[in-house]
């Protein structure tokens, strides 16, 4: 990968609010301890673990090599006033905050505050990292002392439909805290350079190994086993990003081509979604299932609309698809085309026409030419070599900060 640029809780268990008055203070002074190893990471993210299995579960799986994981998730509403902690290893927890119903927004932070000082001082997190994949935790995190802050900017999130108008005031706040800056990408890094003194760019990566063994025969999948050839793949959240009318007319122009669609359908209307016969959508797979399906496709697709939320994406699923053996046609995503479509890995097409011409030359196995040159490109960005070299990073950081 190139840069550029205490006794833990049972398997699902809650802490109650009631039981701990006050530990503000407390987590305060002994957060700003500089001595020892840094042994937790605590991350406030606005995607659930158990959501599409993406770049914050790739990195923070490695990051329980280091440190044991908190994963922070936003809060669901019910009837009682909790904090579920659940296990997904021994050194890695999911944390959701369990709000009344009908809470004000103040109350909302009030009680994550509160739930928060609650944990790290139940679970003795005193000299931690804190990571953020969202900048509107800092509402109810801003008063926590870790050893370093870290701003993992995945997305630019202030472009998506429905972002929170205070976004981009608490990204800048975030941007004042954080000791380092990661990218999901050179976009992001272009954008975000010059408003931070310590950005580095680390795209998506790829966890060779799991998707390579879709380039062997792997049973189809039962719910696209009765699916005719050739079959045309897109994995991923299907959300405004995504260019429902592009794939309507690849669909009518080509009713001999089936096109497969995996993923959540989330934000978006799903009438606007084409139908017809040639249309699948099968919905959202585990991430272990995905080989099996990406085996049994001819093509996979990257149908992204051209948009402000799509300007700074660095989509995950480009190298996945290669490392399946697929070859991959995409709309003119800036990210794609500067790591794919300029080495020739990936065809870039603008239109429906251009589309289907791609497609038609990937059926007919004349692309890519070079899967030797692709297969040494994707070896080195995987997602262990990314997160070494961003715990590297981290690490030089806080021993910056303990000198000074």
């Amino acid at each position: 990968m190139k840069v550029t640029d205490s006794t833990p809780l049972t398997d699902t268990q809650s802490l109650s609010i009631s039981s701990v008055p006050s530990v503000a203070s407390t987590v305060n002074a002994v957060s700003s301890s500089t001595t020892g190893e840094t042994r937790d990471l605590v991350c406030f993210s606005h995607l659930r673990w158990n959501f599409v299995y993406q770049r914050p579960q790739h990195l923070l799986t490695r990051a329980t090599r280091n440190y044991r994981v908190w994963f922070i998730e936003e809060p669901v509403f019910g009837n009682d006033l909790r904090m579920a902690v659940c296990t997904e290893n021994d050194r890695l927890r999911v944390v959701v905050p369990h709000l009344p119903h009908g809470s004000s927004p103040d109350d909302i932070i009030r009680y994550q505050r509160q739930l928060i000082d609650e944990l790290l001082q139940k679970e003795r997190i005193t000299d931690f990292v804190a990571w953020y994949y969202t900048p509107m935790a800092l509402f109810f995190s801003d008063h926590l002392k870790p050893r370093l802050t870290v701003y993992d900017c995945m997305d630019e999130l202030s472009a998506f439909w429905g972002a929170p108008k205070e976004l981009l005031d608490q990204e800048k706040r975030l941007m004042d805290k954080a000791g380092i800056m990661f990218t999901g990408g050179y976009s992001l890094f272009e954008a975000k350079q010059r408003r931070h003194p310590h950005v580095f760019a680390f795209p998506s990566s790829i966890d060779f190994t799991h998707f390579s063994s879709a380039r062997r025969p792997l049973p189809d999948p039962v719910d696209q086993r009765s699916l005719p050839n050739p079959r045309i793949g897109f994995s991923g959240v299907i959300d405004e990003r995504f260019d429902y009318e592009l794939l309507g007319e690849l669909a009518e122009r080509r009713r001999d081509w089936h096109f497969i669609m995996i993923g959540p359908i989330v934000k978006i209307n799903p009438a606007l979604l084409p139908k017809g016969p040639n249309v699948h959508y099968l919905g959202m797979k585990d991430y272990k299932q995905l080989p099996a399906y990406f085996s049994n496709w001819n093509v996979a697709m990257l149908p992204f609309a051209m948009n402000e939320s799509t300007r700074f994406i660095s989509p995950t699923k480009t190298p996945e698809y290669l490392s399946a053996g697929l070859p991959v046609v995409s709309t003119p995503i800036r990210d794609v085309v500067r790591t794919y479509g300029s080495q020739d890995f990936v065809q870039i097409a603008d239109t429906a026409k251009a589309f289907e011409a791609a497609i038609e030359l990937a059926l007919q196995q004349k692309h890519p030419s070079d899967w030797s040159a692709i297969d040494t490109f994707l070896a080195e960005s995987s997602w262990d070599c990314t997160w070494g070299e961003m715990n590297r990073l981290m690490t030089a950081q806080m021993e910056i900060a303990v000198e000074q």
